[in-house]
């Protein structure tokens, strides 16, 4: 059951690294499966992340409320991306962050507590896990510089052909806080674009 449940994880694996049968059985013996109700909550703000979890199906937003209330969304995740507070996961500290199903989603969560042992008896699981950190962290820091170096406009042509699957599954107004900028004027730059066509 979870071997079926968790296949798509494994074809995303097999990209990166190959394990053997044995190796596989012991990485679906520390793995979870779990459904999440869209609206439902994966982590938040305050609470210590315990899973690292890989999207098998639907949508989550990564985002943080500050003290003004106003919502700030930081990442978008859907199938065969991952998505938790990585910063709480990893150092097992309050999260910074909210995760919430923007769908109906189904996740493989690998718990804190047992990331250790796969290390341990999978090594190259470590590298594995190494490599998708670093693209992670790669792709922070360049929409860091775009945020700084890029129009409204061209930020939003990034966001759309960066991540085509994602605009048709997600309200404007999520978008709009994802590029930094009011709904009314991601409206005024998608006017202006069909006009530019």
């Amino acid at each position: 059951m979870i071997k079926e449940k968790a296949q798509p994880l494994l074809n995303y694996i097999s990209k990166y690294i190959s394990l053997t049968e044995s190796e596989e059985a012991f990485l679906l013996s520390k793995i979870t499966y779990r459904k999440y109700l869209k609206g439902q909550f994966m982590v938040q703000q305050g609470d210590v992340c315990k899973y690292e979890c890989f999207v098998i199906s639907g949508c989550t937003k990564t985002f943080y409320v500050d003290e003004e209330g106003q919502e700030h969304i930081v990442m978008f995740s859907i199938e065969d991306w991952w998505t938790s507070d990585i910063g709480s996961f990893i150092t097992q500290t309050p999260a910074d962050y909210n995760v919430q199903c923007l769908e109906n989603t189904e996740l493989i969560m690998f718990l804190y507590d047992d990331i250790e042992p796969l290390y341990e008896n999978i090594p190259k699981l470590e590298r594995f896990f190494r490599q998708i950190i670093e693209k992670a962290l790669v792709a922070s820091q360049k929409r860091i510089v775009r945020s700084f170096s890029l129009s409204a406009k061209d930020r939003y042509l990034y966001f759309r052909n960066q991540y085509p699957k994602i605009e048709q599954r997600i309200p404007q107004y999520m978008i709009a806080s994802y590029l930094g900028i009011t709904k009314e004027f991601l409206s005024k730059i998608k006017s202006q674009l069909i006009l530019e066509q």
